[in-house]
């Protein structure tokens, strides 16, 4: 049979995503708002329609006589694809009554809770309360500072704000509101010990480990919040994590009933506190799936098209993949920058002819101004690969060192990376 796959999203991270299926004899169907979208290109047949438009999707899945859908790399994405699946009835490893675990900040804490597993303190404050100050004082009275601020339906990092004391609180919390179409937004204790991602997959309600990644983040200028610049797999501290971290995620999807599908974490740790999660989302993470590639040679587009249509293939990748043992050392380095044209990127391409590049990624042409929310995450990331951890730092510092872009009046307007200080032994 010729499978006709719907493929939601269309920018560069489903290019590979498409090529695989059109390999494998499926026909590839690509949908979302983006026209320009890079996927496009390679797609047998695209679609210009705003991913949220589930009902129009849906009929166009019909039309079209699809009968597989997929996505990932995008909390919105997935949400759509469940809407749109249920919708035009098609298999899909999450119904949408399940949704609210992966997508609202405050089910996945209030479950997390309810089920003893370790999560930061929080409160739920009513965006009604933002010039009463007074009160929000006391509804946050058993917490303790620094918190954080952050609507609880919104992704890639929007509206999230460190707050310091009291002094910031309300302030803080507006700016947050600004963000959310609901009522209330939550606020959070802040863990400052070291931070993870760890991407699984479930296989007949069991949680398969992919990897576990140190995330490391650099604050570029006073009260903002720490950007993330730099994901290393695997993660230095994976010996105290993978057991601890893979027992709670089987935990929580014995609650939500998950049986199948991607499944990802974001934690922290520290020495002698555990682990403590952050976010838990129903698919992979975006411009940082490519490392599983890189260093196990373990491929993710291979393993969503499995789950579509060949899951008696998921248990055959898995039993040779070693988290422990990987067959070299990689990371992805996250480039961020004022809002200001670009004039000048002269350093960001002579980075990319770097040996230790395995894929470079400039996001804007130069001319462009950059823009806060839009289809270019970054204004850069490079993917680089070495043999040891030891050899990635050094590599990684000489990046940071150089990296530069300039706007029409020859300012900097990339954040300057930092590397973190690991001050604490492994055993």
């Amino acid at each position: 049979m010729n499978h006709r796959l719907l493929i939601l999203g269309t920018l560069g991270e489903f290019v590979q995503l498409v090529q695989k299926a059109k390999q494998k004899g499926y026909y590839t169907i690509v949908c979302d708002g983006y026209p320009n979208g890079e996927a496009r290109a390679y797609a047998d047949a695209s679609y210009i329609l705003p991913v949220t438009d589930t009902d129009a999707i849906a009929e166009l899945c019909k039309k079209e006589k699809v009968d597989g859908i997929i996505t990932s790399f995008s909390d919105l994405l997935m949400e759509c694809m469940v809407k749109i699946a249920a919708k035009a009835d098609l298999p899909c490893y999450l119904k949408p009554e399940q949704l609210p675990w992966y997508r609202d900040k405050s089910v996945c804490r209030q479950t997390l809770r309810e089920l003893g597993l370790p999560t930061p303190g929080y409160v739920k404050i009513p965006v009604s309360l933002s010039g009463e100050p007074d009160k929000i004082k006391q509804l946050v009275q058993n917490l303790s500072y620094p918190l954080i601020s952050k609507p609880m339906d919104k992704y890639g990092s929007r509206g999230i704000y460190i707050i310091h004391d009291e002094n910031e609180l309300t302030e803080q919390i507006a700016r947050s509101a600004e963000f959310t179409d609901l009522d209330e937004v939550l606020v959070e204790e802040y863990n400052d010990g070291f931070e993870f991602n760890m991407m699984t997959w479930v296989n007949d309600g069991k949680v398969n480990v992919i990897s576990i990644a140190d995330r490391e983040k650099t604050q570029p200028e006073a009260n903002m919040l720490p950007i993330s610049t730099r994901n290393v797999y695997p993660s230095r501290f994976l010996s105290h994590v993978y057991e601890p971290a893979k027992d709670l995620l089987q935990s929580y999807i014995a609650h939500t009933g998950q049986m199948d599908g991607p499944l990802s974490m974001q934690f922290f740790w520290k020495p002698g506190k555990g682990i403590q999660v952050c976010e838990i989302a129903g698919r992979f993470f975006g411009y940082e799936h490519e490392l599983t590639d890189m260093v196990y040679g373990f491929n993710i587009e291979e393993l969503l098209l499995a789950g579509v249509y060949q899951k008696e293939k998921i248990s055959e990748m898995f039993v040779g993949h070693d988290i422990f043992h990987p067959v070299k050392h990689g990371a992805v380095l996250y480039f961020h920058g004022k809002l200001h044209n670009i004039a000048d990127q002269t350093k960001a391409y002579e980075l990319a002819e770097n040996e230790a590049v395995v894929k470079p990624w400039i996001f804007y042409e130069t001319g462009d101004t950059v823009v806060e929310y839009g289809p270019n995450p970054y204004l850069a990331l490079y993917y680089i690969s070495a043999v040891s951890r030891e050899k990635l730092d050094e590599i990684t510092g000489y990046f940071f060192d150089e990296m530069s872009m300039t706007d029409s009046d020859g300012q900097e307007i990339t954040y300057r990376n930092q590397m973190p200080d690991y001050f604490i032994t492994e055993e």
